[in-house]
């Protein structure tokens, strides 16, 4: 099984949030470690990310969560190692009137396709980025797209618990690599 490197949004996902509980759950789940989860700052976040990658024999999957999804955009552009994949939840559109301030930096993220399989999961009423901006980073980022119904941010505060059907999502995810269609192994999600 590859390693995982989780990588949550502002505030660090804290012991409620699903990207903890599979923390807790699985030892080849390890967390990327920015300077400050509180202020966060691109260059020390694509920093800190690339040198976790780095610290691994083969490439990871990423497992990201809202502000984190816009940070795998940038490191993919600028960086010269890969992930084998990314798994990008809730991705937060910039241009909201909700992005937080503190976050400027994260602004304008590369809408081009990634240089690596990915799968944007998505809720039908997050207040951080709608259905319809996640479809379109799905789009233009070439990843797969799945739609979870009405759950919020996906976070703590959704009440997901260990999450199973995100964890399924990843499962299926991660089986669908170097498969020849990966887009139809992900349709039965």
């Amino acid at each position: 099984m590859r390693d995982v490197i989780v990588l949550p949004g502002i505030g660090g996902s804290g012991e409620a949030h699903w990207q903890s509980h599979w923390e807790k759950a699985e030892t080849r789940m390890r967390r990327f470690s920015p300077s400050s989860w509180d202020q966060p700052v691109l260059d020390d976040w694509i920093e800190a990310l690339d040198r976790e990658v780095g610290n691994l024999a083969e490439p990871p999957l990423l497992v990201a969560h809202s502000l984190s999804c816009l940070l795998v955009t940038h490191w993919a552009g600028q960086s010269r190692r890969v992930a084998a994949g990314a798994l990008l939840v809730a991705p937060p559109d910039p241009t909201s009137s909700v992005f937080p301030g503190e976050a400027a930096s994260f602004a304008n993220p590369p809408m081009a396709a990634l240089p690596f399989a990915s799968l944007v999961v998505a809720s039908s009423n997050d207040d951080y980025g709608s259905l319809a901006y996640a479809r379109t980073c799905a789009n233009q980022w070439g990843s797969a797209f799945l739609d979870v119904g009405a759950y919020g941010h996906l976070n703590s505060n959704s009440g997901l618990g260990d999450w199973p059907r995100g964890r399924a999502a990843l499962t299926a995810f991660e089986a669908s690599l170097g498969q020849v269609s990966s887009s139809r192994a992900l349709r039965s999600l």
